[in-house]
């Protein structure tokens, strides 16, 4: 895969904190695009991330995951399954971010299943995707945190 920058972007959190992709320049980013908040394919896939936080953490990387449902109920979903990472609310105008990375389903209104594997200078380094119903495995992830230069 070719490199290129991350878009940058300012998404309020499950708690109405903005929060800046440029922000957090100087370590890895794990950006997961999901569809719905609550819905089973993707709680999956966020279980398995949550589970996998220290060991991404020890990377020194940071999960967001970004839907475009309202940050009130990335709130509660948050609070329901116990996530420690942002949830990121691409709420309004809808869908913009996942637009602009190229992870936006206009027809249905919702993002895919794509993840962003980007590096402490801002570059996309990987990127993780699957079919509507199934879900990213956990392994592509970290296989592509550890292949990382600054890994």
């Amino acid at each position: 895969m070719k490199q290129r920058p991350a878009p940058d972007f300012v998404l309020p959190n499950q708690f109405g904190e903005s929060v800046a992709l440029s922000s957090l320049l100087g370590a890895p980013v794990v950006l997961v695009f999901y569809p719905f908040a609550f819905s089973g394919v993707c709680t999956g896939e966020l279980d398995e991330l949550q589970g996998a936080q220290a060991e991404i953490t020890r990377i020194g990387a940071k999960i967001l995951a970004v839907s475009c449902d309202s940050k009130y109920t990335l709130r509660a979903y948050a609070q329901q399954r116990g996530y420690s990472f942002d949830l990121l609310a691409d709420f309004w105008p809808h869908g913009q971010v996942a637009d602009v990375y190229g992870a936006f389903d206009a027809a249905q209104g919702r993002p895919v299943r794509a993840s962003f594997i980007i590096d402490g200078e801002g570059l996309i380094r990987d990127e993780i995707r699957s079919d509507p119903g199934s879900p990213r495995p956990l392994k592509a992830y970290l296989d592509a945190l550890k292949e990382m230069p600054s890994a």
